[in-house]
């Protein structure tokens, strides 16, 4: 697995010892072929992980989940941000910042549309109580957990037991020491991986980290926004199954942000936990379609 990317090189953990680093540079044959923390790769050449040892990286594996961005959602160009992610961990605090919701709710959408299952995690409930959020998400039965700096981390680390998780927030919301509660060595880790590429500190870039036990947890840099250029609102829909089927009744074009854009959307025929999952959905899309 890819753990780092720093300028031309990539570390990668080998299945066979995840303790080791093998510093890999890609293979001619690959082109301009993206690789990115998280990718399954083939190496060869040294993979011994001496100091200057080099490999090279010859595959890339199919990935099983992307999360995409976009600088704006006019931007044609999509950067992957993490592959092979089990998880999405969306970090936020209930106070000092105060949680943005047009954020959460973009980074939802592109976990839904990248196949990763979003994971709320509220920071600072010290400071603020959670309900407003639990209630604005409550429809879209999305696993939430509470944190402060005395409480739940516990059901953090279970939550990533054993999995290959990303986690985003934006600057502020105390996802560095979240994670460095959980990785106890992660600063020492990250500067090991740094010193491996000689390039920049990691914090500019993902980064996955060994969980101690067992699992992988992948800090991405803190962000200020979240472009969707690359999602459409049936990406989204379709992460729903009785929302997936009901889009089917749907005109072509059809947007779901019902009326009076989409009068005949189907998603207003729903009823009961249904219905006020779409709704919970048009909001996410709504969001998709603000490019503020």
């Amino acid at each position: 697995m890819v753990v780092a990317v720093d300028r031309g090189r990539w570390t990668c953990a080998p299945d066979h010892d995840p303790t080791l680093r093998v510093t890999a540079m890609r293979a001619r044959e690959l082109g301009r072929t993206p690789v990115v923390v998280g990718d399954r790769v083939g190496l060869v050449g040294d993979v011994s992980g001496a100091p200057d040892a080099l490999a090279r990286i010859v595959r890339v594996d199919e990935r099983t989940s992307v999360l995409r961005r976009t600088a704006d959602d006019t931007d044609p160009y999509e950067r992957i941000v993490v592959a092979n992610a089990e998880q999405l961990l969306i970090v936020a605090s209930l106070a000092d910042p105060p949680p943005r919701f047009g954020l959460i709710d973009r980074t939802l959408v592109a976990a839904y549309a990248g196949g990763l299952e979003p994971v709320l995690c509220l920071t600072k409930r010290d400071l603020a109580p959670p309900d407003a959020v639990l209630e604005h998400y409550a429809a879209l039965e999305l696993p939430v957990l509470v944190t402060s700096p005395e409480i739940g981390v516990d059901a953090v680390r279970a939550q990533l037991a054993d999995r290959v998780s990303a986690l985003v927030g934006h600057s502020g919301v105390g996802k560095s020491t979240l994670v460095n509660r959980l990785v106890p060595d992660a600063l020492r880790a990250t500067a090991a991986v740094s010193a491996v590429g000689k390039g920049r500190h990691t914090s500019s870039s993902a980064v996955a980290l060994p969980l101690p036990d067992g699992g992988w947890v992948i800090d991405t840099p803190g962000i200020r926004s979240f472009g969707l250029a690359h999602v459409t609102p049936d990406d989204v829909v379709r992460a729903f199954g009785d929302l997936a089927e009901a889009i089917v009744d749907c005109p072509r074009g059809c947007t779901h942000l019902g009326p009076p854009a989409d009068p005949e959307c189907a998603l207003d025929n729903l009823q009961g936990a249904a219905y006020r999952r779409a709704m919970s959905v048009r909001r996410l899309l709504a969001a998709l379609a603000d490019s503020g």
